[in-house]
């Protein structure tokens, strides 16, 4: 999760555990006028924001059309970015020109998201999203690609490398979902956070710090943040892998993790990872908390580069 304030819709998610694809809602605006106020912010933002070199399309998958945005150029793996819930890809502008300095880039706004993907059909099951993604990267002609996700994206990338291994030439999973169940203390953070999004911007910045979450101050994002609330998020929430799945993910991981990570017990995690993993590396940046994505964008951008380029050319 990106901007982890849209706490009550992502609360429902989390409650709705009994869902079946045939009774389970798709996301959607709430009205014209929501959709109008969030493509107002959003289209400020991506004039101001990512690179015009940008080249966008849109992908139909049997879930919904995805908006796809390529950059860079070359005959690399390229690089596939998926972002946390309630963050379209607009989340990733701070990385995308270094990242496609080095190889090409695909940032993706997934399905059931606010954004301009239009979901049609609901996702019950990780191996769906695992499906989804597949069908977008069959629609790219995209054979293998390097996968880089942040909480919710994290867990959609974990689970394509457990089910299509072949297809995935690296991960980098920044602080993400799917390693543990989630902890109360991360709902209490993001109804918080939630809150402090709506303060004066004296407030909302002095209690970044105490919530632990960067987000608070980037003046920019916060009328997007304000406009997702206009959108029915309807998503699974991330279920765990297994410690039998997670020995079964032989790609080369790089898992990030904040040191004050609301979303579970880092330690522990950094733990199942470095012993559960065949081929993966848990680091803790003990600064961080959930937010961190936001935290040196420069920095992290180059450890993702730097881990892409050491990957195996092929499986």
């Amino acid at each position: 999760m990106v901007y982890p304030f849209r706490h009550r819709i992502m609360i429902r998610s989390y409650q709705k555990r009994c869902w079946t694809e045939a009774t389970m809602p798709v996301g959607e605006f709430r009205s014209d006028q929501s959709r109008d106020r969030f493509f107002t912010v959003y289209d400020d933002l991506v004039d101001r924001l990512w690179p015009p070199s940008s080249v966008d399309s849109d992908v139909v998958t049997s879930f919904g059309t995805t908006r796809v945005h390529r950059l860079g150029s070359g005959e690399q793996t390229p690089f596939v970015l998926l972002p946390g819930s309630g963050g379209p890809s607009l989340m990733w502008h701070a990385y995308v020109g270094q990242l496609a300095a080095s190889r090409p880039v695909i940032a993706i706004d997934p399905v059931g998201e606010p954004g301009p993907s239009v979901q049609t059909r609901a996702i019950d099951s990780g191996d769906e999203w695992s499906r989804w993604l597949d069908e977008i990267l069959t629609g790219l002609d995209v054979g293998r690609a390097h996968l880089v996700g942040t909480s919710y994206g994290g867990w959609i990338a974990l689970r394509h490398a457990l089910r299509s291994p072949d297809a995935v030439a690296s991960l980098v999973l920044i602080d993400p979902a799917g390693f543990g169940k989630v902890s109360p203390k991360f709902m209490t953070w993001m109804i918080a956070c939630g809150l402090a999004s709506f303060a004066p911007r004296p407030i909302r910045h002095a209690l970044a710090r105490p919530l632990r979450n960067l987000a608070l101050r980037d003046d920019d994002a916060m009328p997007l943040v304000k406009a997702t609330f206009g959108f029915r998020r309807k998503h699974i929430p991330p279920t765990p892998l297994t410690d039998g799945e997670l020995e079964r993910i032989t790609t080369p991981t790089l898992v990030l993790l904040g040191g004050h990570s609301q979303l579970y017990d880092t330690g522990e995690i950094a733990a199942t990872v470095n012993a559960r993993m065949p081929r993966a590396v848990a680091e803790i940046i003990p600064e961080a908390s959930h937010d961190l994505v936001l935290w040196h964008p420069d920095d992290l951008a180059a450890r993702i580069a730097a881990f892409a380029a050491d990957a195996p050319a092929h499986p």
